[in-house]
């Protein structure tokens, strides 16, 4: 009944060991129920940090409706399995698609507090190397799994090339994966939106298919969110506010696993000087993919190392 939720969401599992949330809803009726009880929010939406303090808001895009923290953490471990976390700031769905009828995707948002990220490298750094230089790692990193049991994965290269608004501080990017033994390529596109100590984390995630729709709605998605007054990059005071230790080539090189709330962030952040790690979830999504899509059993394919089963 689930039918590419699950799939999109691979990146949602945790990986550390977390318990399994206990199923919410008995029978597929009372979960068909409470999906259609929804209250989904299409106007401007407050997001507020964990101490319940407005850092931005949302104008939901045309052609989007929004979902808050609450509801969404019960569609992420109620109804698509994920271990129990934190939901983050709530999830965009397409306006005609639900949490059980994805066909396309859905974009999730979150909140990192790091520090304020100094965007002076990016006038200096040079994608088509630090591509190479990811596509490196992400070899080592394939031959490890493979000797663990995995499969083994590829970066084929920059689905959409990095672009950075320097004038509105915001940031976008998606990168394309391959993994052994799957027929469709994974989509992995990143926004970000740079703020006072910290940026807005929001990640679209599903098959490469679907790149075209998200490339033509990525400009209304950038422009619908923005930090709240107090809280823009304009705002940032070297006095009293943290500086991150990295910039935006950290941002986009996305290498080190880094849980920012909810997310085990793929496209999140990369000290400087760290080596790039590609996180083994990736591999669960193909687990869950082939067992949801009929491909094969559950047990054929194995999840990446440290993941939970679901």
């Amino acid at each position: 009944m689930i039918r590419r939720s699950l799939a999109f969401f691979f990146f949602m599992a945790i990986l550390w060991s977390l318990p399994v949330s206990a199923q919410k809803f008995e029978t597929d009726a009372d979960l068909a129920k409470w999906i259609k009880s929804l209250k989904y929010e299409t106007n401007l939406v407050p997001l507020s940090n964990k101490d319940g303090k407005l850092i931005a808001n949302i104008q939901v895009p045309k052609g989007y409706k929004y979902l808050n923290p609450k509801d969404s953490k019960i569609v992420l471990e109620d109804v698509w399995g994920n271990p129990p976390s934190d939901p983050g700031l709530g999830i965009l769905f397409i306006a005609n698609e639900t949490p059980l009828d994805l066909g396309s995707y859905a974009i999730t948002i979150d909140y990192v507090e790091e520090g304020h990220v100094d965007d002076e490298d990016s006038k200096e750094i040079k994608y088509d190397e630090l591509l190479s230089e990811l596509q490196e790692s992400a070899k080592e990193e394939s031959e490890q799994r493979k000797k663990d049991g995995y499969s083994g994965l590829e970066l084929v290269g920059w689905a959409s090339s990095p672009y950075y608004d320097s004038a509105a501080k915001k940031l976008h990017w998606a990168k394309e994966y391959k993994f052994e033994g799957t027929e469709t390529n994974t989509l992995n596109y990143n926004i970000r939106v740079l703020g006072r100590t910290g940026y807005l984390l929001l990640n679209v995630l599903g098959d490469i298919n679907v790149l075209k729709r998200v490339e033509g709605d990525v400009g209304r998605i950038l422009k619908s969110v923005e930090f709240s007054e107090g809280n823009r990059y304009a705002d940032y005071d070297s006095k009293i506010d943290n500086l991150a230790a990295y910039g935006i080539g950290g941002l986009i090189a996305g290498g080190l696993l880094k849980k920012a709330g909810l997310f085990a962030v793929i496209g999140g952040f990369l000290l400087k000087g760290a080596k790039l790690l590609i996180p083994a979830a990736i591999g669960l999504f193909y687990a869950i993919r082939r067992f949801v899509f009929g491909k094969g059993k559950p047990e054929d394919t194995a999840s990446g190392p440290g993941d939970k089963e679901t």
